[in-house]
Formats: C-alpha cells, sequence, structure tokens
C-alpha cells in the first residue's frame, strides 16, 4: 500500500505525490530487472549461443582487460566459488576461458571468447539501449546510476 506525503512535491518526491511502501518498491524493481534482463539476454545471449553466466564472466573479463583472479570475477559478480568454478569449468571446455593457477587462479578469456564477445557486444548494447536505457530520459539514468552505485 503506499503512503501520500505531506507537503508539495520536490524534486525527489514522485509527481503524484505517493511514495511507495518498501516492499512495493523492492517488488517493483525485481519486475523490472527481471524483464530488462529476459529481455536482453533473448536478443543477445541466446542468439550468439551463449548462456546468461556466460555472457555475464565474458562481459566482466573484457571489461577489465581480459583476465581477473577467480575470486576478484566471483566477487564483483556476488557469485560464491562454487558457482564460479562449475561455470569456467563448462567455458574452459567450450574454450571460452582459461585458468591460470599460481598466486591464486587467474581467469582469462581466450581468443575465441574475445572473439565471441566481440561479436555479440553490438547486440549487446543495442538491447541495452532498446529494453532498458532509451526508456528513461538522462536525468532518470543519472539519478539510477547514483542509487544503484549507492546500494
Amino acid at each position: 500500500m503506499s503512503t501520500p506525503r505531506a507537503g508539495a512535491a520536490g524534486p525527489d518526491e514522485p509527481v503524484d505525490g505517493v511514495v511507495p511502501e518498501p516492499v512495493e518498491l523492492w517488488s517493483a524493481f525485481k519486475r523490472a530487472h527481471e524483464l530488462v534482463r529476459t529481455r536482453v539476454v533473448a536478443d543477445t545471449a541466446e542468439a550468439a549461443g551463449l548462456s546468461e553466466p556466460d555472457l555475464t564472466i565474458l562481459v566482466n573479463l573484457d571489461k577489465a582487460g581480459g583476465a581477473l583472479r577467480q575470486s576478484e570475477l566471483a566477487a564483483s559478480l556476488g557469485w560464491d566459488r562454487t558457482r564460479i568454478s562449475h561455470q569456467l569449468t563448462r567455458m574452459g571446455k567450450r574454450g571460452l576461458v582459461a585458468r591460470e593457477r599460481g598466486d591464486g587462479v587467474t581467469v582469462t578469456l581466450t581468443d575465441a571468447g574475445r572473439r565471441i564477445i566481440a561479436a555479440v557486444h553490438p547486440a549487446l548494447e543495442a538491447a541495452v539501449r532498446r529494453h532498458f536505457t532509451d526508456r528513461l530520459s538522462a536525468e532518470e539514468a543519472e539519478t539510477l546510476s547514483s542509487v544503484l552505485r549507492r546500494l
């Protein structure tokens, strides 16, 4: 249920003067996340023969310059050690990534992994724009970015 806020609506208040209850807001966030995620994955990962976890790892490795310690990769994704290890094993068998043991484990994009992420990147960017950022004003995108960094 929503609760009206006292006073006139300011720049940080909803236009209709109603502030959603915490569970309502969380539910709306979850719904939006799932819808956008599903649409972006359908437009990119599936078309390229990648799973969503494949795409997520390839994007993060590419963003990091092609290599990351396995523990850093797991932490950046919010994944536990078992999940990241199993996913990297599957991706390694397909030649997308390589792991080297040393002082920890370093995960590296292979040439095949680099080619796939380079090929899928334009479609990924277009899908993110179509299903997410183009639906926001510049001010909304800036506000959302600020909120997400804070969380």
